[in-house]
């Protein structure tokens, strides 16, 4: 199936790895230009290599997006450095997971900023450029914590349910100016932050990690994790012509681990 995303200039937070990594390399396969953002210099670096590595070309820009300055800063370079985005694919920022107990004031705080803000930093400016063009297609990777309250992801779900209100608002907000927004929700994924969570957890219980990894797994209906590549699929898809119509969704990716009508 063509996408017709060749030639197309991609946006992805969070892109050096992951899930963002895995949508960058997806676009690269369609043809598309792909712009990388993300903290950490050497992370981006790495990622540009790897993307080289396999004959793709990645622009990358350092910025710390929980600073709306930094992140107007970033848009601002990526408009002129790499030309106007069509496509912006949010993958940046993950709220730590604190037992209730342990919440605070600045953690409900924190977890704003490092999901939600994180997000909305970058898709403010660059959706208004979007509406000003007439045209565009944002995916906000968001997260299953979102739909059910979790006694140890309480302030990062509020943020996941934060962000996935403000992806169908925006969506009917701007459609009439030729944007769609839509978002998709994971839920476990074979990354490496999903591998620190995993190892910590081994540790606690004092079993291997093996034994983990297969006790997350047998209560999954699938009986297995989401690979990074299964989630970026979809999120090149929705980017795509192919879904016109689609805007204003919130597309589930777990597995049927939380089987919910809405």
């Amino acid at each position: 199936m063509d996408l017709a995303l060749n030639g197309r200039h991609v946006l992805i937070t969070g892109g050096s790895k992951g899930i963002g990594f895995a949508c960058a390399l997806a676009f690269c396969q369609e043809g598309a230009r792909v712009s990388l953002v993300a903290r950490q210099q050497a992370g981006l670096d790495e990622a540009v290599s790897r993307l080289a590595a396999l004959g793709f070309k990645a622009h990358a820009f350092s910025a710390d997006l929980a600073d709306a300055q930094a992140a107007q800063a970033m848009v601002e370079a990526v408009y002129r450095d790499a030309g106007d985005v069509d496509v912006l694919v949010n993958c940046a920022g993950a709220a730590v997971r604190t037992p209730f107990d342990e919440l605070s004031p600045s953690a409900w705080h924190a977890a704003m900023q490092a999901k939600f803000f994180s997000t909305i930093h970058v898709v403010d400016p660059v959706i208004k450029r979007m509406g000003a063009a007439g045209r565009g297609a944002i995916v906000n990777v968001v997260g299953s914590g979102g739909k059910v309250a979790s006694p140890t992801h309480l302030a990062g779900g509020s943020a996941n349910a934060a962000l996935m209100l403000a992806s169908a608002g925006l969506a009917a907000a701007y459609g009439p100016r030729g944007v769609r927004v839509n978002a998709v929700n994971p839920g476990l994924t074979l990354t490496d932050r999903l591998g620190q969570g995993m190892a910590a957890e081994a540790r606690l219980q004092n079993i291997s990690l093996d034994e983990v990894k297969a006790g997350h797994q047998k209560r999954l209906p699938l009986r297995r994790m989401a690979e990074p590549r299964e989630i970026a699929d979809v999120v090149v898809f929705l980017a795509s012509d192919r879904a016109s119509y689609m805007t204003g969704a919130v597309v589930a990716m777990d597995g049927a681990a939380t089987p919910m009508v809405v």
